[in-house]
């Protein structure tokens, strides 16, 4: 299936792209130091302040998160998982608007994907492309390549589906690849986070 067919497939859900990039703005941050340095991206998971992020953008004890128009709050690590590169934070504020989550396994081979973050400090960057394959493991999803154009700031940001449901977070490129963690990947890790507690990922920056 071409980009044309996938674009007419967003159209028909109700929302075109400039819409669709306005709902990812308004769950995507900033993540950077106290020195002002921009690492990286970050999604709103949950409305109370919980933000998911890789565990590579995460570099200050206590990281900085930008809101949009909102400026900067100073975020709390809670968990990072450097082997799965993923990292949660939390912020003190509530009423947030937190991303709808997606169903990666809904994703073939072609589907159109839509990456938004802070490549080289230039803010909410969308690029559009579509996925090149699911890999998986033991039958569950493990990485996501699509042919999206990234580049540093966009680690951590969300990569969402034509309805703007977050279906994986935005980590590296690889062969010119777009690569991204599934956001099954995610929830298995908030879930093993929300059992174990933060000490079972804790690395030496947390507080």
């Amino acid at each position: 299936m071409n980009q044309d067919t996938h674009g007419a497939a967003a159209l028909a859900a109700g929302l075109e792209l400039d819409g669709l990039a306005s709902l990812v703005r308004s769950f995507t941050v900033r993540i950077g130091t106290r020195s002002g340095t921009s690492m990286g991206s970050g999604v709103i998971w949950q409305s109370d302040g919980m933000i998911v992020t890789n565990a590579h953008v995460v570099r200050d004890e206590r990281p900085l998160v930008s809101l949009d128009e909102s400026g900067s709050l100073e975020a709390r690590i809670v968990a990072l998982d450097r082997r799965r590169d993923l990292a949660l934070l939390s912020i003190d504020a509530d009423g947030l608007r937190a991303a709808p989550i997606g169903d990666v396994e809904s994703l073939r081979a072609g589907s159109l994907v839509l990456a938004l973050g802070h490549p080289h400090g230039v803010a909410n960057a969308m690029s559009l492309g579509v996925v090149h394959l699911v890999t998986t493991r033991r039958g569950m999803p493990r990485y996501i390549a699509a042919d999206l154009r990234l580049a540093p700031g966009n680690s951590g940001g969300p990569l969402v589906d034509t309805t703007g449901r977050v279906v994986g977070i935005n980590a590296m490129i690889v062969g010119g690849l777009g690569v991204a963690i599934p956001s099954t990947v995610v929830r298995r890790f908030l879930h093993e986070v929300s059992r174990s507690g933060a000490a079972a990922f804790a690395s030496p920056l947390a507080a």
